[in-house]
């Protein structure tokens, strides 16, 4: 959530950073004003209660004297009723107020390219070129479909449609797939294990931006809590864990790789990508999270990018790096990456994970804070987190880019151990 100090400095300055994601941000204006009369009517209380407690010493003083306090406490008679009614409507606009500024976007960082849309993203570097062929390639669903290592009809039978069931050795290369990049974050890039819950609260989802703006997009249960979802991904419950906390400053930043399982109802993506894995609603995923102090967390957020290329260079499958423009940011981030990995059976290059720093935009809906020594203010941390990577799209990568020609799948030397074979055949 953005800071209402801001509109309260330079409202116009705001709708003009935030309108660089093309889209209209008049209505801050009105948040503005509503925010005046909140804080006008706030005077009006201050001053009642100010006035009644004076009168109420002078009615004090008047009855020890042995005087007559029926004026005064004709005086005060209404000021109780008139502080309600003023906080009444106080509470009313601290509503209307916070839920404009939850629907509100993250200001993007200067060095964010101003474009369109995706096409307008800016490739910063690539890994490997594409992988060539010569033979027929064909996709992955095909290929997995033939070797007998996922099946979507049965999905689709017990579940509907965008599920699937992994096989054979292709549920063996989705577990070998987590247990690589879990092992490769903890043990060599220093980050802490966690397997948070796959169910989180209402109160989580709009700390890191996914309500109220997103709700659509969520598996809401309906029974038990009636404000439970479905994990969307574990940036969610791996940065709530620290909601409403003070964090000591020397402990930052705070490094953490989660793995979970994660869903989404995909509405806003009807028709997009309906065959195969690339857009399921349920798919495993290792998250790369981080808390930092403000300082520093743009040097994290280069790290965290080189950590998450780790594992398609380890896999040596081609990928490229894109910033991500104004047009094309997620909500809560103030500036990404994107690493696209190369896809033969689509021919492109398709996003295989997104690392994003939130600076305070989180920490600010969560009230998570740091205290830099026991007398300094508190202030609020920065989070980012970062695909370390998507499990289901790696799974994708591997089966289309080492196919052979007999439609068999080679298994990239770094998987051997875990898979305990070199092909799928």
């Amino acid at each position: 959530m953005i800071d209402i100090k801001l509109l309260r400095d330079d409202v116009e300055e705001v709708i003009k950073r935030l309108s660089t994601r093309n889209k209209d941000f008049s209505y801050l204006r009105n948040v503005l004003s509503l925010d005046d009369e909140r804080r006008s009517l706030i005077t009006q209380v201050e001053q009642l209660k100010k006035e009644r407690n004076e009168k109420s010493k002078l009615v004090g003083q008047l009855k020890r004297n042995n005087q007559d306090a029926t004026e005064v406490l004709a005086s005060v008679a209404h000021i109780g009723e008139d502080i309600q009614k003023y906080d009444v409507k106080i509470a009313e606009l601290d509503r209307e107020i916070e839920y404009n500024l939850l629907i509100t976007p993250n200001l993007l960082h200067e060095s964010v390219p101003i474009g369109k849309d995706e096409n307008e993203n800016t490739v910063i570097k690539k890994f490997l070129e594409p992988t060539q062929f010569n033979f027929e390639i064909k996709p992955h669903y095909e290929l997995g479909e033939k070797l007998d290592i996922i099946d979507f009809e049965r999905a689709s039978k017990i579940a509907g449609s965008r599920f699937v069931v992994y096989k054979g050795l292709g549920a063996r290369l989705e577990r070998a797939l987590i247990q690589f990049m879990m092992d490769l974050h903890s043990k060599e890039h220093g980050y802490t294990e966690v397997i948070p819950p796959y169910i989180v609260n209402r109160e989580s989802m709009t700390a890191t931006g996914q309500l109220p703006k997103f709700e659509e997009d969520a598996f809401k249960l309906t029974n038990g809590n009636g404000d439970w979802f479905l994990n969307p991904t574990a940036e969610v419950p791996t940065i709530n864990m620290y909601r409403n906390e003070i964090i000591d400053y020397a402990k930052l930043p705070l490094r953490f790789c989660g793995y979970t399982m994660a869903f989404r109802s995909e509405a806003g993506s009807a028709g997009r990508d309906t065959r195969g894995l690339f857009r399921t609603h349920q798919f495993n995923k290792v998250e790369l999270i981080k808390i930092t102090a403000p300082d520093n967390s743009y040097e994290e957020l280069e790290l965290m990018l080189k950590n998450s290329e780790k594992v398609l260079q380890l896999l040596n499958i081609p990928y490229r790096v894109v910033s991500l423009c104004s047009g094309d940011m997620g909500f809560g981030m103030a500036k990404t990456y994107d690493i696209e990995v190369w896809l033969p059976g689509q021919n492109t290059y398709r996003e295989i994970g997104s690392i994003s720093n939130a600076e305070d935009y989180q920490a600010r809906r969560g009230n998570i804070r740091m205290r830099r020594s026991k007398d300094a203010k508190l202030e609020f941390v920065h989070t980012l987190n970062g695909s370390g990577l998507a499990v289901g799209r790696t799974w994708i990568a591997i089966i289309e880019n080492y196919q052979q020609e007999d439609g068999s799948i080679k298994i990239p030397e770094v998987l051997i151990p875990y898979m305990g074979t070199d092909k799928i055949i």
